[in-house]
């Protein structure tokens, strides 16, 4: 299967998602870390891999849940263990997108359901798109969600590859990171890149 959409979601599949988005989080541990020591609290990495292996711990019953269960899991999870601002954004994601997703969603489902996580994140951390946060890669790739067509698999890896990148020459409006002002310009950020690189851990087992 080449399309995200074209996959029966089934325990197997089910797995090889949430494996992928954990691993590769884990595995950037160390750059998400140096990216949020320019900007942050230097804790980003550290955070967020605390996060995904606890989801790992848990991935046998995860893998068997229904998916809006098993993201409503991963949601208070990452709660749980994440902490800072991350956690309660990431946490309020997930907990939006297993509210909002049926157990075998299509690509119309999934970008219906971002689109309420994304306002649900927004009201949460009283932020918007433009402001150099984790928004700035989930809008985009919300937009090429609602696009659809040919080779979405392909097309929002770029676009939210592209959307972090985007995050670098930004002012930082919200966060710790805005308490730098024109310091924050010139460094990606570690929100946007964390979620980029969930998207690209996703559409990498969606797109084959």
């Amino acid at each position: 299967m080449s399309e995200i959409g074209r996959n029966t979601m089934d325990h197997a599949l089910q797995r090889r998602l949430i494996e992928a988005v954990a691993a590769t989080v884990i595995g950037h541990t160390e750059e998400l870390t140096d990216l949020d020591q320019a900007i942050g609290d230097g804790d980003h990495g550290l955070n967020m891999k605390r996060g995904f292996e606890a989801v790992m711990v848990e991935i046998d019953g995860l893998a068997a849940k229904p998916l809006p269960e098993a993201l409503r899991a991963i949601g208070t999870q990452l709660v749980m263990k994440v902490g800072g601002a991350s956690g309660p954004l990431y946490g309020t994601l997930f907990l939006t997108l297993g509210k909002e997703l049926p157990t075998d969603p299509e690509p119309a489902d999934a970008a219906r359901a971002l689109g309420t996580a994304i306002a649900a994140v927004m009201a949460r951390g009283k932020s918007q798109p433009g402001q150099k946060t984790m928004l700035d890669v989930l809008a985009p790739t919300h937009a090429e969600l609602l696009a659809g067509g040919d080779d979405l698999a392909t097309r929002v890896r770029m676009r939210a590859a592209d959307a972090a990148d985007s995050t670098v020459p930004m002012k930082a409006l919200r966060g710790r990171a805005s308490f730098l002002g024109d310091r924050s310009v010139g460094h990606m950020d570690p929100g946007a890149r964390s979620s980029s690189l969930m998207i690209t851990a996703i559409c990498d087992v969606l797109g084959g």
